[in-house]
């Protein structure tokens, strides 16, 4: 016999996939306003992966600034995600962190 607590949890629970969650709040897979946001995420992550990565390197926002020739308000902006860097600046942060890129099947 189920209690009151469980028939009102059975009734109120529901369960959604991530792309059920993603749609309503995005848009559908393939719509603009989805690819937007999807787009924002891949630049948000990227940034935080180069923060994360100057961090690791025990490397200040103003020697790595220095190393590829540009001031520390920008390397500020690109970790805040203010501003995207061109893929030239990605790779010379990337160079100057010691790191590379490698591709590989997903």
């Amino acid at each position: 016999m189920k209690t009151k607590e469980q028939e009102e949890f059975k009734n109120n629970h529901k369960l959604e996939s991530l792309d059920s969650i993603l749609d309503e709040m995005f848009g559908a897979k393939g719509t603009q306003s989805r690819l937007d946001a999807e787009e924002k995420a891949y630049a948000f992550y990227s940034c935080q992966m180069l923060e994360d990565a100057r961090k690791q390197a025990k490397i200040t926002q103003s020697e790595l600034a220095e190393k590829i020739g540009t001031s520390k308000t920008y390397i500020s902006r690109i970790e805040n995600g203010h501003v995207e860097p061109k893929v030239s600046t990605f790779y010379r942060i990337l160079n100057a962190l010691g790191m590379r890129v490698d591709i590989v099947p997903a």
